[in-house]
């Protein structure tokens, strides 16, 4: 890969000898390799520890960060409160640094905000599950909505349909219907002559069949 196609992109490019292995010819014969296993110990990811059975949102204490507010507590409130002492706390870190900067106070308050920030940054995370499940709703509301939508259309096009059938049924005149009436009498009626004719062929056949057969007799 050139240094321009590297650096054209934000994120790096996918490993192609491994990208290649799932084709559509390797995936219709099954020669394209199954995938990995599931993690059943423990991994590494971003240089932090994780294992299998861990909750999605680990807790604070997980980490070794200090917990600011209780374990049965309301979001709504506990954030106003971390945003509030956060406000005081910069606050009192901008007095800090114009009346001392050099005061081992400075590096405290640094402490304090980032401490804050990481439990505010907590309990904004706990809402993610909830943020997937309203997105997954929203997500399946558009398509049923756009179903609908497509079902609606469809039965408007079937009755248009429908209706153009009638009117086209209502338009045929009746004139029509009796003329092929007589048509179907009339060629009933040919077909009938058309067999007496050809009974009668065969009656003439038979008389000139039992004369012949006389004459032979009376020759004998």
């Amino acid at each position: 890969m050139s240094e321009g196609q590297a650096t054209s992109s934000a994120f790096p490019m996918p490993p192609m000898q491994y990208v290649i292995n799932y084709s559509d010819e390797n995936i219709k014969r099954g020669k394209a390799p199954p995938p990995p296993p599931p993690i059943q110990d423990s991994y590494t990811m971003f240089g932090a520890h994780f294992t299998a059975d861990e909750a999605i949102i680990r807790p604070l204490e997980a980490s070794g960060c200090r917990r600011l507010y209780p374990h049965n507590y309301d979001h709504k409130r506990e954030l106003k409160k971390l945003n509030h002492s956060i406000l005081v706390n910069f606050l009192d870190l901008l007095d800090v640094l114009i009346r001392a900067p050099e005061s081992p106070k400075r590096a405290e308050k640094l402490e304090d905000i980032n401490l804050l920030f990481i439990n505010m940054h907590h309990l904004i995370n706990e809402f993610r599950p909830h943020q997937a499940r309203e997105t997954l709703r929203v997500m399946l509301e558009l398509q049923r909505a756009k179903r609908m939508e497509i079902a609606q259309k469809f039965q408007e096009h079937y009755d248009k349909v429908m209706d153009l059938i009638q009117s086209a049924i209502n338009a045929i005149p009746e004139d029509v219907t009796l003329e092929s009436n007589l048509l179907s009498e009339s060629d009933s009626l040919g077909q009938s002559s058309d067999i007496k004719m050809d009974m009668s062929d065969l009656d003439a056949c038979d008389s000139l069949d039992k004369m012949m057969c006389n004459i032979v007799d009376g020759m004998t």
